[in-house]
């Protein structure tokens, strides 16, 4: 029993010695007033292992492998997101951008802001096609009476006339005895 012991002892230092700091944790110590923890207590000093001296024919030590971190990935996130934005224009760039852009909206307002005048009178709206009353003739109508080229309807008005045979006492009225006019009485004239 006592070789087995020995044995295991013969194992168990052997290990230590292998895998130097493998159980020990490795923060750095920190300042405290004179209180240790059980894990701050003194570790038992290692052997130093020798290391051979680098020859001057072999490389030097690459670069450390990257370190995956919170700042490594937030950097890596900024670089991508470079290609996704658009290029930053420098500020007079932006000024010749928004002179343009005012040029090109005064000119279509120029073209759209022809002087109009309303008018008020009173012109007949002509029948179209599928019976609807169309008021764009009216009001061309009722523009043209005053001496502009054509109008657009402002309002209507509608009146019902009637066949003077519907005034006869005791006649009964009849379908086509009256029909609906409408009228263009305001237009906007240019």
């Amino acid at each position: 029993m006592s070789d087995r012991v020995g044995h295991l002892i013969h194992c168990f230092v052997a290990l230590v010695l292998l895998a130097p700091g493998a159980g020990w944790t490795q923060t750095a110590p920190q300042p405290s007033l004179g209180l240790q923890s059980p894990a701050q207590q003194s570790v038992p000093a290692q052997p130093a292992q020798a290391q051979p001296a680098p020859q001057q024919n072999e490389p030097p030590p690459s670069a450390p492998a990257e370190n995956p971190g919170l700042i490594n990935e937030i950097g890596k996130l900024f670089e991508k997101s470079k290609s996704l934005l658009p290029a930053i224009k420098s500020p007079s760039e932006t000024i010749d951008d928004l002179n343009a852009r005012a040029k090109d909206a005064g000119d279509s307002l120029t073209n759209i802001a022809t002087p109009s005048t309303m008018v008020k009178g009173r012109a007949a709206c002509g029948v179209a096609a599928n019976g609807a009353p169309d008021c764009k003739a009216g009001a061309d109508k009722l523009c043209q009476s005053k001496g502009f080229k054509e109008g657009k309807s402002l309002d209507t008005d509608a009146a019902e006339k009637c066949s003077p045979k519907v005034f006869i006492p005791g006649r009964q009225r009849e379908p086509g005895d009256c029909k609906t006019e409408n009228y263009v009485i305001r237009a906007l004239c240019q």
